[in-house]
């Protein structure tokens, strides 16, 4: 997503976001064969609805930008969705996004298919590069990476394959582990949450004016085994989050092949009600990659990835108080903690705009990030210098969907973020 300008129409992209909800109705009905709540998914109880929104907002790399999306829920099965979204910029830049989500095979009921294209011209973007050169030779480091503006073409498709495992939340069939737990929270996952696999076959470019050197494309397949046993993915107050993912591009006659891997635990709890407070949360996340053939090297130089495929931290999601792929190189270590408070008062339903809305609650966030990327595997490196991230957001949760705004400080100053769903 794009960093935006502080006050710069944001009800007009809370109405864009509203519509991304894919899930299924939560109307439940016991299921005694899984002993777990299964949704009543009769095709006659859900119609297929398009939403279109025009947005218009400004970005440090986009200028005046306006654009529209456009949402189909229910697109031809119950828990499917299609999105589009175009947008033009003053400056000449353009973004267009295609997305097609959950939707099933016949006689496949644990799994789930996706697809996601995405393609931008960038006429001023803004990129790091490492002392004028890419991550492939022995020697530069992200510690020198140099802040560029340039122009940009970037590109990716995704294709993601779902299978849910029969286990827990996953015994009733892929569409059932798409409702929220209507269950306690066990630390077992053949009893509690949904465990799944996902093959992911991607491909990823990007090609910046005055530095065709670069390796511009990446191509391969990822892995990624995750468990979640989270109470409510939207607001989650017990539980906690598990996934490891393997990315590997084999490499070609004219690209490096590369392997990383990503671990992932984040746990929650719930401090319970207060005089002003619904719920008091502890949120607490930890994040560590590599990619262990960053030292392998054949004729043709090093099995490193690009930087924009590649272990990075800055942006939306880690490290928040930088730029987007700020640093990045071979590994990576992140800790993370929230403290996140549900206000009684709810003055949100009454405001104009929003009082059109199923606004049920909002949430408001502090936060604290610290992490390290380094040229090496090794826990000393990567606890060096640790950059850091403090900062404070506003979260709502509108029509079945999380928006959040986050103010983010960093040593190299403040980045303001709108963005969808929880950072974990």
């Amino acid at each position: 997503m794009l960093k935006i300008n502080p006050l710069v129409l944001f009800c007009c992209i809370s109405l864009l976001l509203l519509t991304l909800d894919v899930r299924a109705s939560e109307k439940v009905i016991d299921s005694p064969a899984a002993d777990i709540q299964e949704p009543t998914l009769d095709p006659s109880d859900y119609q297929s609805e398009f939403v279109a929104v025009p947005f218009i907002f400004s970005t440090e790399t986009l200028s005046t930008t306006v654009g529209g999306a456009g949402v189909l829920k229910h697109a031809g099965q119950v828990q499917a969705s299609l999105l589009g979204i175009g947008l033009y910029s003053k400056n000449d830049s353009w973004v267009t996004f295609l997305g097609a989500n959950n939707y099933q095979l016949p006689t496949l009921d644990s799994w789930l298919f996706s697809a996601e294209y995405y393609r931008g011209s960038y006429k001023q973007g803004i990129y790091y590069i490492a002392d004028g050169a890419a991550p492939v030779a022995n020697g530069p480091s992200y510690q020198q990476a140099e802040r560029v503006v340039t122009q940009g073409e970037e590109s990716y498709t995704k294709l993601r394959m779902k299978y849910v495992l029969p286990w827990g939340r996953g015994a009733a069939g892929a569409i059932a582990s798409l409702m929220p737990n209507q269950g306690e929270v066990e630390w077992n996952p053949l009893n509690s949450g949904v465990t799944s696999i996902e093959l992911m076959p991607f491909t990823e470019t990007q090609e910046l004016q005055g530095y065709e050197h670069l390796p511009s494309e990446s191509r391969g397949l990822q892995l990624k085994l995750d468990w979640d046993n989270r109470d409510n993915g939207k607001n989650s107050t017990r539980g906690g989050r598990t996934s490891l993912t393997f990315s590997r591009d084999f490499g070609s006659d004219d690209r490096q092949s590369w392997t990383t891997w990503e671990f992932e635990q984040s746990a929650f709890l719930g401090l319970g009600e207060s005089e002003w407070f619904n719920n008091h949360i502890i949120a607490l996340d930890f994040y560590i990659a590599d990619t262990p053939t960053w030292d392998s090297k054949s004729d043709d130089g090093y099995h490193r990835p690009p930087s924009f495929s590649g272990i990075t931290l800055g942006g939306f999601n880690y490290l928040r108080g930088y730029n987007g792929n700020r640093f990045f190189g071979r590994s990576a270590v992140l800790y993370r903690g929230e403290y996140r408070m549900l206000p009684k008062w709810q003055p949100l339903q009454t405001l104009p705009v929003f009082n059109l809305y199923d606004i049920p609650w909002w949430q408001w966030a502090l936060f604290a990030e610290a992490g390290q990327v380094a040229d090496e595997f090794a826990m000393d490196e990567l606890h060096k210098d640790l950059k850091w991230t403090l900062g404070a957001g506003i979260r709502f949760e509108v029509e079945s969907v999380v928006v959040r705004t986050e103010l983010a400080v960093g040593e190299e100053g403040n980045q303001f973020w709108v963005m969808v769903n929880q950072p974990f």
